[in-house]
C-alpha cells in the first residue's frame, strides 16, 4: 500500500521532441510549453544577447524586418557574412551595450518560435549554453515539448543536424535529472543518448563549415555547456528574461 502510495505521488512529466517548425506546431497542441533549440546559432544568440541586458525580437527575416526595426527603434542584426556590427553571429553580440532592442533574422529558429508561439503556449530558447537553466525553468510544466531547428538541403526540406540534437538531449537530460517523473519519447531519450556521448561540434557538417568560413568562435561559444543560467522567454513577440 505503501508503495502505491508513492507511485500516485509522483507525477508524470511527458516530454517530447520534434524537428521544425511543423513539428513545433505538433507539439504546441499537445505540450504547456515548447523549448526551440538552434545550437548554431539563433538560440545560442538569443541566449548571449539576453544574459548581455538585450531584448531580442525574433523574425524570419525580408523587408518586413527592417521596418519592425524601424518602428521599434531597434537594430537590426545582419548576415553571419556581413562582419559588421550584431549578427546571427554569437561572437558579435558579446559587446552588445545593456537594453539594446534586437531584431534577429533567422529562418529556422525563429519560424519554429512563431509556430509554437501561435499555438498559444509559452517558448523558450535551450541550447547548450542554458541547459540546466532551461530544466529548471521547465519543472514548472506538466508536458513539455523539444523542438530542435536542424538546417535545409537544398531542395528545402529538412536536414537533423547533430548540433540541435545534442542541444536538446543536453536540455532535456537535466531535465530527467530535476524530474523523478519525467516520461520520455522514443526521440527524445534518443536525445538524451547522444548528448550523453557528445562529440565536438566542429566536428559535425555545420560547425565545419562555421569554421572554414572563420566562425571558430561561434563553434566555441556554442558548444559551451552550461555557460549560462538565462532562460529566454518569449513574451509580446519578443525574447526576455524568464
Amino acid at each position: 500500500m505503501g508503495r502505491s502510495w508513492l507511485l500516485d505521488t509522483i507525477r508524470c512529466m511527458p516530454v517530447s521532441l520534434e524537428w521544425g517548425p511543423v513539428g513545433a506546431k505538433v507539439l504546441a497542441e499537445s505540450s504547456d510549453i515548447v523549448v526551440v533549440v538552434d545550437v548554431l546559432s539563433f538560440s545560442t544568440s538569443v541566449v548571449i544577447a539576453v544574459e548581455r541586458g538585450a531584448v531580442v525580437w525574433p523574425h524570419t527575416g525580408g523587408e518586413n524586418a527592417g521596418e519592425l526595426a524601424r518602428q521599434i527603434g531597434a537594430v537590426l542584426a545582419g548576415s553571419r557574412s556581413s562582419h559588421e556590427g550584431p549578427t546571427l553571429s554569437p561572437a558579435s553580440l558579446v559587446g552588445l551595450d545593456h537594453d539594446t532592442r534586437l531584431i534577429l533574422p533567422s529562418p529556422n529558429g525563429s519560424s519554429i518560435a512563431h509556430a509554437a508561439v501561435n499555438g498559444g503556449v509559452p517558448v523558450v530558447a535551450g541550447c547548450l549554453r542554458n541547459a540546466t537553466a532551461v530544466a529548471r525553468y521547465l519543472a514548472e510544466y506538466s508536458r513539455v515539448g523539444v523542438v530542435p531547428a536542424g538546417e535545409r538541403w537544398g531542395d528545402g526540406s529538412l536536414r537533423p543536424a547533430y548540433e540541435d540534437h545534442v542541444g536538446a538531449g543536453a536540455v532535456i537530460d537535466r531535465l530527467v535529472g530535476h524530474d523523478p517523473g519525467v516520461e520520455l519519447t522514443p526521440e527524445a531519450e534518443a536525445a538524451v543518448l547522444a548528448f550523453r556521448a557528445l562529440r565536438p561540434l566542429a566536428d559535425c557538417p555545420s560547425g565545419q563549415e562555421l569554421v572554414e568560413r572563420g566562425f571558430a568562435e561561434d563553434v566555441r561559444l556554442a558548444s559551451e555547456v552550461d555557460a549560462s543560467t538565462v532562460v529566454p522567454l518569449l513574451t509580446e513577440g519578443r525574447f526576455v528574461p524568464a
